[in-house]
């Protein structure tokens, strides 16, 4: 059910990162090409991974993307879990618990101490299902994000 992506992969994680913005309600910012995501995921230096959920007779019905993070307290990489995304007519079916499962074995299994991610807050179904397998909000975090004009701004002083 879960594997890791391959470079044929693409064009499936491309087009559901484009339903996962459609559902997030702002498709006009997932600009990223088929392009970059191969070079992100495959290229010379991949900063980022990727697998698929499939039906038995491997149809991609979902995918995780993920890269590493440092915690400074803990001494040890964890995985970001930057995008979830199951399509909306295989949710239920296990298929996200599998992504998720797969990236906490990946954890266990190499010494990483933290999976994190962020959700939306408007999105509680994803929250109950996150907190169905445990995890724990960080309330008392609040993310920030300098993207566009005012990073451009800053990195050009």
């Amino acid at each position: 059910m879960i594997r890791t992506a391959t470079p044929a992969d693409i064009p499936v994680i491309h087009a559901m990162i484009r339903e996962l913005a459609e559902y997030e309600k702002v498709p006009h910012e997932a600009r990223a090409t088929e392009e970059q995501l191969h070079e992100a995921l495959f290229g010379e230096r991949p900063a980022a991974f990727a697998h698929l959920a499939e039906t038995e007779d491997g149809e991609p019905v979902g995918f995780a993307l993920w890269f590493l993070n440092f915690s400074t307290w803990r001494g040890v990489h964890g995985i970001y879990l930057e995008d979830l995304y199951v399509r909306p007519d295989r949710r239920g079916g296990g298929h996200g618990k599998a992504l998720l499962a797969e990236l906490a074995r990946i954890c266990v299994e190499r010494g990483y101490e933290r999976l994190e991610w962020s959700v939306l807050d408007w999105n509680e179904p994803s929250i109950a299902f996150y907190r169905s397998l445990g995890a724990l909000p960080q309330d008392e975090w609040t993310v920030f994000r300098l993207t566009d004009a005012a990073l451009d701004a800053l990195g050009r002083g």
